[in-house]
């Protein structure tokens, strides 16, 4: 049971274009007795931009365990707080997930706003698979760390989204290609919504060389979107005996549908696997 206390938002600022704030955001924000802020500075320049005047709470990385306390203590009298983060939607790689815990345990109501994120904004415009994915923050900075981290997802078959900076996102990518292989698709998604805004996908091996060669420029903030791991499930003496009794009695494709539904293995592969078969049955009559 939440209980008579005051409530906590969840306010999304935008990541760039000053114009994605939302109108319940701006509401939200004038209606609110303090803000909760990531940034300060930041947080100022977006209040005067709207003619809002609040006090403001500082809550970084570096204070965050500090100031819980002053935020909780106000919440509890009944003030209202807005939490912000310095462009996006707080606790996404930011700080907030320690005061959201806490808002839990003390029984505090919290109201999340819907709004912009890099992330998705990014793999919305990827054109990579998004029904899965897993998100890893920053890439580490320290080679040994970063090398340890690629190689744990190398076989990860949900879509990969990092952020990293510009000063080492070659070292990323070349990492990246060692590891993961020339052909699997990236996105490389940079000061999303700014007036530099781009957007480039390709293979890794692509990608790499076009930014070796200075034809990709990577400045400001990215968001690096990796394909999944393509697992290719092998077709098992067990599976090509089904496919061989089928297709005395139905056409290829019916033939694949059929073994796909019994052995749980996807129709397309074995579709191609009949005509493969099939190919090389007429080369050897040929010969």
């Amino acid at each position: 049971m939440i209980k008579n206390f005051g409530n906590l938002f969840i306010v999304p600022t935008p990541i760039g274009n000053i114009s994605d704030i939302t109108y319940r955001a701006i509401e939200t924000l004038k209606k609110i007795d303090y803000i909760a802020s990531e940034n300060y500075k930041k947080t100022l320049r977006l209040l005067n931009n709207f003619n809002i005047k609040k006090p403001i709470i500082s809550l970084h990385q570096h204070n965050e365990f500090k100031n819980i306390k002053k935020i909780i203590s106000n919440l509890l009298k009944k003030k209202n707080i807005a939490l912000v983060s310095e462009a996006g939607t707080p606790t996404i790689n930011d700080p907030g997930f320690l005061l959201i815990r806490e808002c839990h345990f003390k029984k505090i109501k919290i109201i999340p706003l819907p709004g912009a994120c890099s992330i998705i904004t990014a793999l919305s415009a990827s054109g990579i698979p998004s029904n899965r994915f897993c998100f890893e923050g920053f890439i580490p900075s320290k080679k040994k760390e970063r090398i340890k981290k690629i190689k744990s997802l190398k076989f990860e078959e949900r879509t990969i989204i990092f952020f990293e900076t510009a000063r080492r996102i070659k070292k990323s990518l070349k990492e990246l290609l060692k590891e993961f292989g020339e052909n699997r698709k990236i996105t490389i998604a940079r000061e999303l919504t700014k007036y530099w805004e781009s957007i480039y996908c390709n293979k890794i091996s692509y990608i790499f060389n076009k930014y070796k060669k200075n034809k990709i420029i990577c400045k400001g903030e990215i968001v690096l979107i990796i394909s999944g791991y393509n697992k290719k499930k092998k077709i098992s003496e067990k599976i090509k005996k089904t496919l061989k009794i089928l297709k005395k009695y139905f056409s290829l494709k019916k033939t694949a549908l059929l073994t796909s539904k019994i052995h749980k293995i996807k129709k397309n592969s074995l579709y191609k696997y009949l005509l493969k078969k099939q190919n090389n049955d007429k080369n050897k009559k040929l010969l």
